[in-house]
């Protein structure tokens, strides 16, 4: 396990930068790797801990031998509870106490290398901004997001719940046999424009369930059909081209928890 104790962000930007990405591998972990990461939490064997590298990777390990640590500790013995409750509640409680984790090394850092008070507020108003690693496991962030974009466009609120988006300049040509949509289509330039500010109004909060970040026009996106959260194509592992084939998409997360008995 060496994934921060050769790497020492100096800056609020470099710290900020390392949070985002510790916070992307323990979403990771929690979501697109759920399965991996439920096998990996064997009750059976001794505290484990969940660890977030700033390379977007994560790993279910021991604690750190030394004492004391070069970075302070996630929460230990994750892996006892695996069984007790019930899997969300399970990652729900592990995504707490990532956030947490987060805060802390994030922090670590500032103290070790003397950031003052406007240092400090500046590296939590960014961190601040993103998501917390809960608000996307439970998927309150997409909550905030739909309640939000409901008062100003219920209309299209609807639409956008049962359809998959793919940006205009990748889009498909629909198939009108298909009976739901597949894809929502973004408005034409030479339609009216007061529609193209509601459709960015819609998106422009819509947070990927993979990775926690925001919608961006020039990337392809796709809807689960089941938990109805957003994922970036990349993040899951769908092409525009793939997406044109599938009638029914599950994220990850979904078809992990039928096959898992």
């Amino acid at each position: 396990m060496d994934g921060g104790a050769n790497y020492n962000p100096r800056t609020v930007e470099e710290v900020f930068r390392d949070f985002k990405g510790r916070r992307a591998g323990m979403i990771k972990a929690l979501t697109t790797d759920v399965d991996e990461f439920y096998q990996q939490c064997d009750p059976e064997k001794e505290n484990l801990c969940l660890y977030g590298f700033p390379n977007e990777q994560w790993e279910v390990n021991l604690p750190a031998e030394e004492v004391p640590p070069e970075l302070p500790e996630p929460a230990l013995g994750i892996n006892f509870a695996r069984d007790g409750m019930q899997e969300k509640d399970w990652l729900s409680l592990v995504a707490v106490h990532s956030d947490a984790w987060l805060l802390a090394v994030a922090f670590y850092f500032g103290a070790r290398f003397g950031f003052d008070k406007a240092d400090r507020k500046r590296l939590f108003n960014m961190i601040n901004d993103l998501p917390t690693i809960f608000e996307v496991v439970t998927g309150t962030a997409k909550k905030q997001v739909k309640e939000k974009s409901s008062v100003s466009n219920h209309s299209s609120n609807k639409s956008k719940s049962n359809s998959k988006v793919v940006p205009q300049q990748q889009q498909p040509q629909q198939r009108g046999s298909e009976p739901q949509g597949k894809y929502s289509k973004t408005p034409q330039k030479d339609e009216d424009e007061g529609l193209e500010e509601e459709e960015e109004d819609e998106h422009g909060e819509t947070l990927c369930g993979a990775c926690g970040e925001n919608y961006a026009s020039d990337e392809f996106w796709i809807c689960c059909d089941i938990c109805e959260k957003w994922f970036h194509g990349k993040c899951v592992k769908i092409t525009p081209a793939r997406a044109e084939h599938i009638k029914q998409y599950k994220c990850p997360s979904c078809s992990n928890k039928r096959s898992r008995p």
